[in-house]
């Protein structure tokens, strides 16, 4: 694979909580994504799917091992102006006070960034928001908050999206429609992303490839429908099961 296709690459990473006793969260961690890939990833709690995230993110920083972004290396890249590339989507939709507007302006604000009422009521539009601009984002329900949520990421134009369980907070019929807005979404706008599910099912429906992680460490890494078989099994838990007794 070649940089030209390569977005996102981990060359055996490791992460490791310091102290008398070390704790290894993730361990010779490598895999690539291509550009507009979703990579899925799978695994029971404790696996590190969140911990991955957050190196990422660099919200923390790998033990060892080395990530890059288009060939380069993520340690060269300041942290404000590689979260501006890298979005990041969390499990809960934690917004701020005020208005929607507000909370969707507030993410380019940070990075020096202008956008304009036209253009946010155009991201709220394309998310089936329109004219939820003035509305206090106390008042939105959970499926409206990850929307808004989404937005704020989206109105920083980011080349990777990263995202930690996005639908698992939502009742079933949110659920489905921000995954059908997150696929419609991520397929227009080209975007390469890392999408973290304890649902097997749903890694099926959007993952290109899947990263099955046990334990911090890789599991099986492969195009999707290697990894996940036609009868996929329900949670990361099945998979991690059914994959034992296949091994049996």
């Amino acid at each position: 694979m070649s940089f030209i296709d390569q977005q996102l690459e981990c060359k055996a990473v490791g992460r490791e909580l310091p102290g008398a006793a070390k704790t290894l969260l993730l361990d010779n961690i490598s895999f690539e994504v291509r550009k507009a890939e979703v990579l899925g990833v799978l695994g029971p709690s404790g696996a590190g799917k969140s911990t991955l995230l957050r190196l990422l993110n660099r919200l923390d920083e790998p033990t060892s091992g080395m990530i890059l972004l288009d060939g380069q290396d993520y340690r060269s890249l300041p942290p404000r102006a590689l979260r501006r590339r890298v979005g990041m989507i969390m499990q809960r939709a934690y917004l701020f006070p005020g208005t929607v507007a507000e909370n969707v302006r507030f993410g380019p604000m940070q990075h020096g960034l202008t956008i304009t009422d036209r253009e946010i009521e155009d991201l709220l539009e394309q998310v089936g928001l329109a004219g939820y601009g003035a509305r206090d984002s106390a008042t939105l329900s959970g499926g409206e908050a990850q929307r808004v949520a989404i937005t704020r990421a989206l109105a920083n134009t980011p080349e990777v999206l990263l995202l930690d369980e996005p639908t698992s907070a939502l009742d079933e019929q949110s659920k489905q429609g921000v995954e059908t807005l997150l696929e419609s979404l991520i397929r227009r706008r080209g975007l390469t992303c890392v999408w973290v599910t304890h649902d097997a099912a749903q890694a099926a429906r959007m993952a290109d490839s899947v990263l099955l992680l046990e334990a911090g460490r890789i599991v099986k890494f492969g195009p999707a429908a290697e990894v996940l078989p036609s009868a996929a099994p329900t949670t990361a838990a099945d998979v991690a099961k059914s994959r034992e007794l296949r091994d049996a």
